[in-house]
């Protein structure tokens, strides 16, 4: 019975050949347009993410502080739950970094160094947000031999405000897009039914079981959605081909994100079938 089904629905496909390549097109327009803008969002979390990173903590210390204080600091540090990474920068790799960034070499008017040595501490992503960075500088202070922390984050912390809102955006524009794609294959499968009215009439005339007249045109929408997902894994190798170059794609193909990709290839067939279902609800053997 299955194979007949399949049979039928490649007959489907073959005798309404336009409606066919019309659901098809829309099918791949709407999962290409899905797919960009989950890509946008995937996208928008990694650029997050390095933002976040680059937030830079100096922890500057007393010029009391003894080596067997400062490893003991760096460790007490580094064992926080919200560090990425922590680097020591004596008081020598000060000065040269301030003598390369203000080209002023100090060196020439006072025979000491003033600059202290510091910790550069960078936090994990997901603890970069407004409130618990005071938290974090309040209790980096209060550790012995630490004379100050410094944080200057203002300018990132709003481009990070800003990602968030286009993120917001991208999100309700996939959401319509996808409403949109379910609308278009239902009213394209309803035009299928409809000009197909007669022969399934026939079909309850001779006796056919609902099954044998619906299951076909279920099979013909989820052979719409596995088609349309072919063409976006075409569309979709090209743009890593053309772009690899100029996008992160290994760190946009990470874990949690191969779960959407994984999720978009699955859903062409699953709208096929859900909406194919849905537009068939009012077939019954009755006349």
């Amino acid at each position: 019975m299955i194979f007949f089904w399949i049979k039928e629905s490649f007959k489907l496909i073959g005798r309404a050949k336009s409606s066919f390549f019309l659901s098809l097109v829309s099918m791949s327009i709407s999962l290409a347009l899905i797919s960009a803008s989950v890509f946008s969002i995937n996208f928008s979390n990694y650029l997050q993410n390095k933002l976040k990173r680059s937030i830079n903590i100096n922890v500057f210390l007393n010029d009391t502080v003894t080596k067997e204080d400062i490893n003991n600091l760096k460790k007490k540090i580094k064992n926080e739950k919200f560090v990425y990474s922590i680097r020591y920068i004596d008081k020598k790799k000060a000065a040269e970094l301030f003598i390369k960034d203000t080209g002023e070499d100090f060196r020439k008017l006072i025979d000491y160094n003033p600059l202290p040595a510091s910790f550069e501490v960078s936090l994990k992503s997901k603890y970069v947000t407004q409130n618990f960075i005071k938290n974090v500088v309040k209790k980096l202070s209060s550790f012995r031999g630490v004379d100050e922390v410094s944080l200057k984050y203002d300018y990132i912390y709003k481009l990070i405000s800003y990602l968030d809102r286009i993120k917001n955006y991208i999100f309700f524009f996939a959401l319509v897009i996808f409403f949109i794609s379910l609308y278009i294959v239902y009213s394209t499968i309803l035009l299928v039914i409809n000009s197909k009215y007669t022969e399934l009439n026939t079909m309850k005339l001779v006796g056919a079981k609902l099954s044998t007249i619906k299951m076909p045109i279920i099979l013909n929408g989820f052979f719409i959605g596995v088609f349309s997902t072919v063409i976006l894994l075409v569309i979709g190798y090209m743009f890593v081909y053309f772009l690899s170059d100029y996008l992160p794609i290994k760190e946009l193909l990470r874990f949690e994100n191969k779960i959407s990709l994984i999720f978009l290839l699955i859903l062409g067939p699953i709208i096929g079938l859900v909406v194919s279902i849905v537009s068939l609800r009012k077939i019954t053997l009755k006349f």
